[in-house]
């Protein structure tokens, strides 16, 4: 069987990459694909993408995906599973997109117990539109839209997805993990598998959120991105699993 993780060949072509110098967009996606592969679920998989850097994971994948309108995923892939509950379905979005434009429709798939999985790419910027102030933006964070800084009394607090998610009795598995060593990535890839796991059970919604970089809207290196990421960001959004109902 053709492996998951594939380069199209207009990629190769023109010897292109989607993402940044330093993202760790890359990494979650091979990280999908390896358990895709390990998990024998190529053939039988759709996903669905929404507007936002997630949007190019149909670049990287050798399976079927569905283009939504941005903030929509959830809901086709809601959609998808209820008309072929044969498939696995997952989506893969930002948190701009999952956490803010489609937030009603992130929850009340959660609410509903949808058997489907969904991954969030959390790095506290909308960064495909310009570095804007989004959902999971930090405290005193600068973006272009917040010059000053995050503050309370205007922006109010930053949204935390994995908690959040794990209050809804339709959900199965919710945790938050990151990228940026060795360890967490391995981690990482194990909460993906329990987040695919579930909707293969038929137990619930797996939800996964992915602490990530974004070098260029950040203004930072690679290496202080990563460092960015271990230091301050989870201090705000601690890793950890918040809900398995298989336990």
């Amino acid at each position: 069987m053709q492996q998951v993780f594939s380069i199209p060949k207009s990629i190769k072509e023109n010897m292109r990459y989607t993402f940044c110098p330093g993202c760790d967009h890359g990494i979650a996606i091979r990280l999908v694909a390896e358990l895709l592969d390990e998990m024998g679920l190529q053939e039988k998989t759709i996903s669905a993408t929404s507007i936002g850097c997630s949007v190019f994971l149909y670049d990287f994948l050798d399976i079927d995906c569905v283009e939504a309108p941005h903030g929509r995923a959830l809901a086709s892939a809601t959609g998808i599973k209820r008309v072929r509950p044969d498939k696995f379905v997952f989506t893969y979005q930002g948190d701009g997109d999952l956490a803010s434009i489609g937030l009603a429709e992130t929850m009340h798939t959660a609410f509903r117990g949808e058997r489907v999985s969904a991954i969030m790419i959390n790095n506290t910027t909308y960064g495909m539109t310009g570095g804007q102030h989004g959902p999971t933006t930090m405290m005193g964070q600068i973006t272009t839209t917040s010059p000053t800084g995050r503050n309370r009394e205007y922006y109010g607090y930053p949204v935390k997805m994995a908690e959040q998610l794990a209050l809804c009795d339709g959900t199965a598995f919710s945790a938050r993990v990151a990228l940026d060593s060795i360890p967490h990535i391995n981690e990482a890839k194990k909460a993906i598998k329990k987040a695919f796991q579930v909707q293969l059970d038929g137990t619930g919604f797996g939800f996964v959120e992915i602490l990530s970089t974004c070098p260029t809207n950040w203004h930072m290196t690679p290496e202080q991105a990563h460092e960015h990421v271990r230091t301050k960001m989870v201090e705000t959004f601690p890793l950890g699993v918040f809900k398995d109902i298989t336990k």
